[in-house]
């Protein structure tokens, strides 16, 4: 059992908001791949605020809106001011319409999905996300899933010019009026972040994948581009779907799917790297990517209490700093990559 503890916090770009270095990401409490009892779920998120998490992420996005109505529940029973609440736009549930998409939601709510980022649909998300959420104020907005992931390289152009002309108007306007403290775009893709931080001003970015101790490919032009501009970043997928917390086993994730030879042996490299150290994959992970200046907070989800607590304490766990010598020395992490201090909490 890890005891309630006070994690670090840091500043998120330019909202002044103070975010704890570990984030809660809420998919998983939208039923993603597993069916979650709602007691579950709901203590899920107590333990994450017991444990000193701030930041709760969450989207309509995950079980089509089941995922905020169990957030809800859980705000309700804290101090709503000691909480940075974090939602997106691009979405809006039909009620009278049944689920189309095969989005991994295998429980969730019975409505359907549907994408907008006008300025009209982002509005109607907002309230949407205020409705289920229980509250009368999210504090970070963010334009998700506008990139190639999710409309192909086909539609991108199309779905780019429609956020920056409706839902990043919307949002601008929500932060003027001080409704909202700060916007920003959750994307899988650092590309994408470049261009909307060429684009817009945006205070805050959620990146899913591409800042890892796997790879690291916003680290050429993307982060130095967020510390140029003072955008906070939130990373998100730092285990890359799973692989680096659970090594490079038979039928171990990467990306959503099984991973790939070459994935697996890197990982497998990696793995022996740490093992020589005494550190565990996941601790090495969470190290890593907090490691990068520009980085607020890791936002990690979590299906049981336990599985925050494991990440709380891998946080306090010691890393020597030869680890991270001893892996670009062998060309398994990007020379140019910063790395922590021994000890985070």
């Amino acid at each position: 059992m890890v005891a309630a503890s006070a994690l670090p916090r840091r500043v998120l770009g330019r909202t002044r908001l103070e975010v704890s270095i570990l984030g809660f990401g809420t998919a998983p409490l939208g039923d993603l791949f597993v069916r979650l009892r709602d007691d579950v779920a709901i203590a899920t998120v107590e333990r994450a605020f017991a444990l000193g998490i701030n930041l709760l992420d969450s989207s309509p996005l995950y079980g089509r809106g089941l995922a905020e109505h169990r957030c809800g529940t859980a705000l309700r029973r804290v101090t709503r001011q000691n909480i940075v609440l974090c939602t997106k736009v691009g979405r809006w549930m039909d009620p009278f319409r049944s689920p189309a998409e095969d989005s991994g939601f295998v429980g969730g709510q019975p409505h359907r999905a549907v994408f907008d980022y006008s300025y009209d649909g982002t509005m109607r998300s907002v309230e949407q996300s205020l409705l289920r959420l229980g509250t009368d104020r999210i504090d970070l907005l963010l334009i998700h899933d506008v990139d190639i992931w999710t409309h192909g390289r086909d539609a991108i152009e199309q779905r780019f010019r429609e956020a920056m002309s409706g839902a990043y108007v919307a949002l601008d306007k929500l932060r003027g009026e001080g409704v909202i403290k700060g916007i920003g775009v959750g994307v899988n893709e650092a590309e994408m972040c470049v261009r909307f931080a060429k684009a817009g001003s945006f205070d805050a970015m959620l990146l899913a994948g591409r800042y890892s101790l796997l790879e690291q490919p916003a680290l050429a032009e993307f982060l130095p581009l967020a510390q140029q501009q003072g955008i906070g970043v939130m990373l998100g997928g730092v285990f890359n779907s799973g692989i680096l917390a659970t090594g490079a086993v038979r039928g171990a994730k990467y990306n959503y799917r099984d991973a790939p030879p070459e994935v697996l042996k890197k990982v497998a490299e990696i793995e022996r790297v740490c093992a020589a150290h005494k550190v565990a994959l996941p601790t090495a992970a969470l190290h890593f990517a907090l490691g990068h200046p520009a980085v607020a907070s890791l936002v990690l989800g979590g299906q049981a209490p336990q599985e925050v607590e494991r990440n709380v304490a891998a946080l306090s766990s010691k890393v020597p700093a030869t680890l991270w010598s001893d892996l670009k020395a062998e060309r398994l992490l990007d020379a140019n990559a910063p790395v922590p201090s021994s000890v985070l909490v």
